[in-house]
């Protein structure tokens, strides 16, 4: 371009040229735009434009010549990218109340994530209600939509996935329009967010793709609002950042941005609207403040003939009776509408425990340490041969490995992960699947002692009401 300016600038008049200068706005002078820069000045800093990171330059040819191990080496980057997370034991509020707020204006309608942003956000909230529940089982969730500058009720708060599922379906017909107004949303998510209990969080999840929000009064107002009644909000945006969504995030999590994050392709918005899915880790002292909660823990009944629930009224011969008062309700998790007693299973409870004390990230394994290995502990998937003592110097030069410091940093070279406990070895599946959705180790169930240290360090034994041990 500079080239291409300076010649055209050549065959200028001189009074031409002379008109044809630029102020720089840092008060550098003038500059002429055929003029180059000398011996002696210093080089003009690169645009951003010009420090392009193509993907297939880090693209290799293998020894016969073909791109496979490249192509398996950056997917198994990309599965660890996701494990390495902080698994710093916090405390963190298992019982959830949280509202999915949905743009359903015409800003989705754009095709700039396939096939649009609309119907990517439906499929992504439909996965993000399932996990919800997989992670959090005894939280409750609700749906929001916004469209023609208003707030649209599209599930109430219930704590059965399948109910919030079909309601997102059921958007897939219509078509997005009208502008957003978070104002409005914002208002609702306050009222149905009013009669949480104050042993639960209160969380809003905004999946935002317009650049404004038509609003009726005052945002800044509904903002302190919702820092008074103690609520937070995550914001995933579509477009590109926007100011008052900055803001809302900033006031409603004392000062911390980084529930605000701007989705870059499909995978990277799904991974931040995933991420809202753990919960949040408790700041400040009041809301750490120890308090009792009382819960029932039903068992199922099958009856002969069919009777009415009390929480849809349907007809069903098998159910839950409340420990109380004996009311029958569908499922479970969930709240008896007579007596108001919160009624559980004990396998929510423990599935909810892992939160407080995540899985450990586990570390890669060298070359040098490989031999002790020939296939993955939990999956029995052969790993690599064992290779030479030059290729093996070779791979630890060029591979990122810290499993001597016993610290994850990246990929394996002989792809094999260890447990830093149990000193087991595992492929990056099962890497992921103990991480994710376990959220356990293998080799330290298998050995089974009386203190299971699960990964952690911790002993993690639990006791029901009946008094019985809940191993996790």
């Amino acid at each position: 371009m500079a080239d291409s300016d300076g010649e055209y600038v050549d065959e200028l008049s001189d009074d031409e040229t002379n008109a044809h200068q630029v102020t720089r706005g840092d008060g550098g002078g003038t500059r002429s735009g055929g003029g180059r820069a000398g011996v002696g000045q210093a080089a003009k800093p690169k645009a951003r434009w010009e420090d392009i990171q193509r993907s297939w330059d880090n693209v290799v040819e293998g020894a016969d010549g073909s791109i496979s191990s490249t192509v398996v080496g950056l997917l198994e980057a990309s599965k660890r990218k996701r494990l390495l997370r902080d698994t710093t034991p916090l405390q963190r509020g298992i019982i959830r109340h949280v509202i999915l707020v949905l743009d359903l204006s015409a800003a989705m309608a754009e095709k700039d994530l396939r096939p649009t942003r609309y119907l990517l956000t439906l499929r992504y909230a439909q996965e993000f209600a399932t996990e919800f529940f997989e992670q959090n089982p005894i939280s409750q969730l609700g749906v929001i939509g916004m469209r023609d500058g208003l707030a649209v009720r599209i599930s109430d708060m219930s704590g059965n996935p399948n109910d919030h599922i079909a309601a997102i379906q059921a958007l897939r017909p219509q078509e997005p329009q009208g502008h957003p107004s978070l104002q409005n949303a914002l208002d609702m998510t306050r009222g149905a967010l009013f009669h949480a209990p104050s042993h639960g969080t209160r969380e809003v999840v905004i999946v935002f793709g317009s650049l404004l929000s038509s609003d009726p009064g005052d945002i800044h107002q509904t903002i302190n609002a919702l820092v008074g009644d103690k609520i937070r909000v995550s914001v995933v945006g579509l477009a590109a950042q926007v100011a008052i969504c900055r803001e809302l995030v900033m006031k409603t999590n004392d000062g911390d941005i980084s529930s605000y994050g701007v989705a870059l392709n499909e995978q990277h918005f799904r991974d931040l609207l995933l991420d809202s899915t753990t919960p949040p880790v408790i700041r400040t002292a009041s809301q750490s403040a120890s308090s009792l909660l009382m819960m029932g823990f039903p068992s199922r009944t099958v009856e002969t003939s069919a009777s009415l629930c009390a929480c849809h009224s349907k007809l069903t011969k098998g159910g839950y009776l409340c420990s109380r008062c004996m009311t029958k309700v569908c499922s479970l998790p969930s709240e008896c509408p007579v007596c108001g007693l919160t009624l559980i299973l004990s396998t929510h409870l423990a599935r909810s425990y892992h939160h407080l004390f995540p899985l450990k990230n586990w570390v890669e394994v060298p070359w040098s340490e490989a031999a002790r290995s020939k296939h993955c502990f939990a999956c029995q998937s052969l790993f690599p041969a064992v290779s030479t003592d030059a290729q093996a110097s070779a791979n630890e030069a060029v591979g990122s490995t810290s499993a001597t410091g016993k610290t994850p940093s990246g990929t394996s070279p002989s792809s094999r992960y260890e447990c830093t406990v149990c000193h087991n070895h595992f492929c990056i599946d099962c890497d992921l699947w103990s991480h994710e959705v376990v959220h356990n180790c293998p080799g330290c169930q298998s050995i089974a002692p009386k203190t299971q240290v699960n990964g952690t360090g911790e002993d993690q034994e639990m006791v029901d009401g009946d008094g019985e041990d809940l191993r996790i």
